[in-house]
Formats: structure tokens, C-alpha cells, sequence
């Protein structure tokens, strides 16, 4: 410590001695704007948006307004869709922009089989259109799992179970 002594004195000396050293000429900072620049636009505008006047929108119909709470899926189809594909594991949820994605899944009567859902909800109302559903499928070949055409009748079917379920949510909440 006491060979470093030397050199954080000088140090320290430095620091305080540096500063006073320097010209002080006092101006005031000017700025540019755009008179500034012979017609050139003024930097410290409001730049537009990439996105367009209303900005970024997420999920839902363009031109309608969310909910309160920012939802702009049905809650019925939303959660119908939630108790539908509960069996498989999922991988990732989205309530405002209505998407739901699970993770492989293998029914236990196919272990060489597995499946992939993605869940999309694309509308305020509760209407069969409302509710789209991609299947994709796996089978076990050689040690790996390669991709093969899944039934399009799946697709629909778990889009029929997502719509009923969404029926009876609705139904038990009027009565």
C-alpha cells in the first residue's frame, strides 16, 4: 500500500489541479432547430411512427376499441379454449393477442406419435370463425420424430369441442 502512495497522490493532485488549467470561455449552448437549418425540418419534432397514427395494434379486429381491461378475444371462446386443449402442456399463452400454443404431446394409446396445437382466437364475438386450430403430427422413424400430414378433420373437431364448451360457458353465465 505504501509504494501505491506515491501515485494516488499524484493522482488526486491531478484531479484537482486539471480542471483550473483549462480556458474558461463562457457561451451559451445554441441548439439547432429548424429555421437553424434553411428549411430543414426541426429534429426536436414529434417524428411519425412507423406503426401509423394509432400505432402498434396487438390481436383483435383493426378499428374496433379493447374492452376495459384490454381484451379484445371473446372470454367465452377464450376460455373454452383454455379447458379444451388442458390436456396437452403449454408452451405459450397470449389472452390480448389470443393465441395459444402447446407443447408436444403424445397420447398415451400412440406413444410414436405426437401432437402440436396452436390455438389462435380471432374475434370479439362468439362465432364459429371465431376460433381457428392448427394440428401438427409427429411420428417416431428411425430414433427421431419426423413430420407427417395431420387429418384436417382434427383441426376441426377440437374447434367444434372449443365451440361447444364456449356455448355452455355462455349459457351458464345467463341462467
Amino acid at each position: 500500500m505504501a509504494q501505491h502512495r506515491p501515485f494516488l497522490c499524484a493522482l488526486v493532485s491531478a484531479a484537482l489541479v486539471l480542471p483550473a488549467c483549462g480556458d474558461t470561455i463562457k457561451t451559451e449552448a445554441k441548439y439547432p432547430t429548424g429555421a437553424d437549418r434553411a428549411g430543414a425540418p426541426d429534429i426536436y419534432s414529434k417524428p411519425d411512427s412507423i406503426f401509423g397514427p394509432d400505432g402498434l395494434t396487438l390481436g383483435g379486429d383493426r378499428g374496433k376499441k379493447a374492452d376495459l381491461d384490454g381484451i379484445v378475444v371473446n372470454g367465452y371462446l377464450w376460455r373454452a379454449a383454455l379447458d379444451t386443449v388442458s390436456f396437452t402442456p403449454l408452451s405459450s399463452v397470449d389472452p390480448f393477442g389470443g393465441v395459444i400454443l402447446t407443447d408436444w404431446y403424445s397420447p398415451p394409446e400412440e406413444p410414436g406419435e405426437r401432437l402440436k396445437l396452436n390455438v389462435f382466437i380471432t374475434g370479439s364475438q362468439l362465432r364459429a370463425e371465431g376460433v381457428t386450430v392448427r394440428v401438427f403430427r409427429q411420428v417416431r422413424k428411425d430414433g427421431g420424430w419426423a413430420d407427417t400430414d395431420s387429418d384436417l378433420s382434427t383441426g376441426r373437431t377440437i374447434e367444434d369441442a372449443i365451440l361447444t364448451r364456449a356455448r355452455q360457458l355462455r349459457l351458464a353465465q345467463v341462467e
